[in-house]
């Protein structure tokens, strides 16, 4: 593919690149999202693939997310959309509702699935929960993969406060520059000694983060490393 400059790389190529399955999965190197110039100017889904519902209802590009609302994808499932200056990467199997204010999306719970997401940072309280797991958010990165029995949490970047849901004096706050402390967050009720353990980064890129950042106008504090886990 021959390199492209910020004025011939165009929304339009952000689409192409972005299209099907296997286009989502890699998405864009850093290099690419770095020449695409100005940043999209809409709110609400950028792109999706396979099934995807707003609720209950097909989703569309350009469809808005608002408070309230439950996003879901299907086995073949994969969305991308924007609220305010936060932007999110949604996989398949994957269930999310989203309450707050129109412009800021400030409490989130992923029922099932796997999720990716980079907010701006601000003062604004934001929480993340799933069955297991409580999250505090302040302009970080941040990729969640939420099953019944545990959570997968990668703070990318920023600081989150992690605690256990149904123990929450069971905590960890999380500071990171790039990937350095992947967590697995268990229930009490598994009767494990440790609830909060150590992990290996799976499943996201810095591409896919690079992405995301530029849909908002940003770029990720680490720079262009390119790296995939």
């Amino acid at each position: 593919m021959p390199n492209m400059t910020p004025r011939h790389l165009s929304r339009r190529e952000f689409l192409r690149l972005t299209a099907g399955g296997a286009g989502v999965t890699a998405l864009l190197s850093a290099r690419w999202a770095q020449a695409m110039g100005t940043k999209p100017e809409f709110q609400g889904v950028h792109r999706l693939s396979g099934q995807v519902f707003i609720n209950r209802l097909p989703a569309k590009l350009r469809m808005p997310v608002h408070p309230g609302d439950t996003i879901r994808t299907g086995p073949d499932g994969t969305v991308i959309f924007v609220v305010g200056v936060d932007a999110y990467l949604m996989r398949e199997n994957s269930t999310l509702t989203v309450e707050g204010e129109p412009a800021l999306i400030q409490r989130l719970t992923l029922k099932a699935g796997k999720l990716l997401s980079v907010f701006a940072p601000n003062k604004a309280e934001r929480r993340f929960l799933t069955t297991t797991t409580v999250i505090g958010i302040r302009g970080t990165g941040l990729y969640i993969e939420a099953e019944k029995d545990k959570t997968f949490v990668c703070t990318c970047y920023g600081t989150t406060q992690l605690a256990v849901a149904d123990k929450p004096d069971t905590s960890e706050t999380i500071t990171t520059k790039h990937h350095e402390a992947p967590r697995y967050i268990y229930p009490a009720s598994s009767g494990r000694k440790k609830l909060i353990v150590k992990a290996k980064v799976i499943n996201h890129t810095d591409d896919e983060l690079t992405m995301l950042e530029w849909l908002v106008g940003r770029q990720p504090p680490f720079g262009s490393s390119g790296s995939s886990y």
